[in-house]
C-alpha cells in the first residue's frame, strides 16, 4: 500500500466520527441504521479497523454523503466544483467554492417555517451576506425582524445575535457568503457523545 493510500485510509475514522456527531447520532443509533455493530463502528472511527467497501456503503447512505466524501479521494485535477450538500442543524448547505481561507460562497436551503430545530439567536465573529434566491426569509437581527423575498439581500456583523429561516410553509434558498469564522460557526460538527 502506498503512503497516499495509507493517508487516505487513516483519515476515514475521523471523518466518520465527525459525520455521526454532526447528525447527533449515537453509535447505537448508527448501528441500527447500518446493520453494523457498535463495536465495528467504534473501531472504524478510532482507526483500529481498516474499512471495507461493505462497511462504507451503508455508512455513506446513512450519512447522506457520497462514498468519495468518506474516503476523501485525492483530487484528480478536475476544475469543476462538485456540489456536495452538507446537512447541518436542519439546513442543507451546498459549498459553491473550494478555496482555502477567505470568503466562501454557499447555497443554503432553509426548511419550511416550523421545521427548523431551533430559532435560538446565535453570535460568532465575522460578517455575513446573503441574497434570497427563492422563497421567503425571516431574518432576526438583535431586536429587529425582517422578511425578505427573492432578489433581496442583507449584510450584517455576526457578533449581533441573529437567526435566519424560512418565513412560510415552503423552503427558502439563499446564496450566502461568509469567511472562516462563519464557516466554523455554521459547518463545524456539533459535539455530542
Amino acid at each position: 500500500m502506498s503512503v497516499t493510500a495509507a493517508d487516505v485510509l487513516a483519515g476515514v475514522g475521523p471523518r466518520l466520527r465527525a459525520l455521526r456527531r454532526a447528525r447527533g447520532v449515537t453509535l447505537a443509533g448508527l448501528a441500527a441504521e447500518t446493520s453494523l455493530t457498535t463495536s465495528t463502528l467504534s473501531r472504524l472511527e478510532n482507526g483500529k479497523l481498516r474499512p471495507t467497501l461493505e462497511q462504507l456503503l451503508p455508512l455513506a447512505r446513512a450519512h447522506g454523503v457520497p462514498l468519495d466524501d468518506l474516503v476523501a479521494a485525492p483530487p484528480t485535477g478536475d476544475p469543476r466544483i462538485h456540489l456536495r450538500p452538507i446537512r447541518r442543524s436542519g439546513l442543507t448547505i451546498v459549498p459553491l467554492t473550494r478555496r482555502a481561507g477567505g470568503v466562501q460562497a454557499y447555497k443554503v436551503i432553509y426548511p419550511p417555517a416550523g421545521r427548523s430545530p431551533t430559532t435560538k439567536l446565535q453570535t460568532h465573529d465575522g460578517y455575513e451576506w446573503f441574497y434570497v434566491l427563492n422563497g421567503r426569509i425571516r431574518f432576526v437581527l438583535g431586536d429587529q425582524e425582517f422578511q425578505l423575498g427573492p432578489g433581496e439581500a442583507a449584510e450584517f456583523d455576526t457578533r449581533t445575535p441573529h437567526w435566519i429561516g424560512s418565513d412560510d410553509a415552503h423552503p427558502a434558498e439563499t446564496l450566502t457568503l461568509f469567511g472562516a469564522q462563519g464557516e466554523r460557526a455554521h459547518l463545524s460538527p456539533v459535539p455530542t457523545n
